[in-house]
This record gives structure tokens, sequence and C-alpha cells, in this order.
């Protein structure tokens, strides 16, 4: 079983390999290549607005359930940087209402990855949080953030 909850937790062990490549790097690229995980699940959920938001809720619970069963290097702090699953969580969050285009793949992708990155207040409120939900909320909120800023694009540009 614990092997089964590592393999989702890890992107299908994807995390581990910006290590293998380059073992030396602080920052992996694990959290970018869990990301890329997210456009594929997008890709798949339903376009009815409200089975997503319901397929999403149920992901962000059970993402909080796989981080807090697996158990990866303790030295790294609460927030491994192998586990991605929260990742997928918030790339599927920054979709949230979104049309399945490929300018908006990439716009939530690029937007979610930079609240990601630089931790704005919303995002370090979960961050600072040390445990399995605020692993993964930090990942949603910076996803809401991504999501609310293509959402007011869309009404102030592209329906104008």
């Amino acid at each position: 079983m614990q092997v089964i909850l590592r393999a989702l937790a890890t992107g299908l062990f994807i995390s581990y390999l910006p290590g293998l490549i380059i073992p030396f790097k602080k920052n992996t690229g694990a959290g970018f290549l869990g990301t890329l995980w997210g456009i594929p699940l997008v890709y798949i959920m339903p376009t009815d607005f409200l089975l997503y938001a319901i397929l999403m809720l149920a992901f962000w619970a059970f993402a909080v359930w796989v981080c807090k069963k697996v158990q990866l290097d303790s030295t790294k702090g609460h927030d491994n940087p192998k586990i991605v699953i929260d990742e997928i969580a918030g790339y599927i969050t920054s979709m949230l209402f979104l049309p399945r285009t490929w300018p908006y793949f990439l716009a939530a992708f690029v937007l979610f990855r930079t609240f990601d990155t630089l931790k704005p207040w919303l995002v370090k409120t979960f961050d600072r949080m040390e445990n399995a939900f605020g692993v993964v909320f930090d990942d949603v909120a910076a996803g809401l953030m991504a999501n609310i800023i293509i959402q007011i694009f869309i009404i102030l540009v592209v329906r104008g």
C-alpha cells in the first residue's frame, strides 16, 4: 500500500527524475513536472462545471489524505519537494471554469507556477502550516489566485 501511496504522491515517481539528472541542485523542478501531470487530468475531466468542481474538491481531499499517509525523507521538512500531488491539485484548481484551450492551459500553468514559487500572502499562510492540509492548500491557494487573474482577464479583455 505504501508503494501505491508514494506513486500517487510523487506523480507516478516523476518527481524523482530531476534529482537523478541534476542531483546537486536545490530547486529540483519536481514541482514543474508535477504540474505537468495536471494538464492531461484537466483535459479528461468533465466539461460540466458542477461536476468538475465536485471532482476538484474530491481531489483536494484525496491529496490531503495521500500527503498525510505517505512518508518520504523527513529531512526535507513538512512539504517534501518529491510530493507533487499538491501541484496537481493546484493546477486543477487554476483551470476551474476555464475553457479547455491551449492558451488557457498555458496561462494557468504559468500563473500557477509563478504564485506557487513566489508564495504571496495567501499562499504563504497555508505554506506555514506544517501538516498535510498546508502542503496541499498552499498550492490550491496559488491555483485560486491564478484562476482569479485569468477570470478577470476574460471579463475585461476577452468579453470587453
